[in-house]
């Protein structure tokens, strides 16, 4: 049986080793990290993300991110990275997460996860320092996926734009291949009227395995925060 205590202190081990942009990702469905996707161990992953604001002048900086994967046991997977938000005064973020994937511990049985993100570096503006703990399963057919988690962060920075905090809540997300290995729909949703509340929507387009372009629409659940619907591209690189 999973131990949440392990696996607490198996994240705190990966510690150890705005408008500028709201959210800084790690392995993400379109807006949140709500997926049960784990970076496979010896990958480095890069993504590129943009949020643009059509017609407006509220686009977010360019995110631009590593993430690396291991293994910690042959049942245990995890990933860890940060990103760098281009043009900003405090452009870097922390994120990992740890756990088991699908059918690990036991036949059947769903993924299971604790992650950390936004762990930024200045105090009461970047550090959102959210952790979550997430589930999620393939459906019959094999070709859609649901995710789910909650999270909580700072109080003292998750909050909406009239003050009030705003430091808790859940996450969920759906994906459906369209034409295996080429296209892919994806959408999520993050409860909260803070500054990673917000629900996306997209298709990814794989050139390769390795590569993929992803692009769809993002609205906000605090538009005094974020501002009004961006449009995101979002490009994966596997190496």
């Amino acid at each position: 049986m999973l131990k949440l205590t392990g696996l607490v202190l198996a994240t705190a081990l990966l510690l150890c080793v705005g408008v500028n942009r709201a959210f800084a990702t790690p392995s993400s469905t379109v807006w949140t990290p709500c997926t049960i996707d784990i970076q496979p161990a010896g990958v480095t992953h890069l993504g590129i993300d943009n949020y643009t604001q059509v017609g407006g002048t509220e686009s977010f900086a360019t995110d631009v991110g590593p993430e690396w994967g291991v293994n910690i046991s042959k049942k245990l997977s995890a990933e860890f990275g940060f990103d760098v938000l281009t043009n900003t005064e405090s452009p870097l973020y922390f994120n990992a997460k740890i756990g088991y994937r699908e059918d690990v511990m036991s036949k059947g049985s769903p993924a299971l996860e604790l992650g950390f993100f936004n762990f930024g570096t200045r105090k009461g503006v970047t550090d959102q320092n959210i952790i979550y703990l997430q589930t999620g399963k393939s459906l019959p057919g094999g070709k859609a996926r649901i995710h789910a988690c909650y999270y909580a962060g700072n109080s003292n920075t998750l909050k909406s734009s009239n003050g009030d905090i705003q430091n808790t809540g859940f996450m969920a997300a759906f994906d459906y291949q369209l034409v295996p290995g080429k296209w892919v729909f994806a959408a999520d949703y993050c409860s909260g009227r803070n500054a990673v509340g917000g629900t996306g929507a997209g298709l990814y387009y794989y050139f390769t395995k390795d590569i993929s372009l992803l692009a769809g629409p993002v609205w906000f659940n605090d538009e005094g925060i974020n501002g009004k619907m961006k449009w995101t591209t979002q490009i994966d690189i596997n190496f």
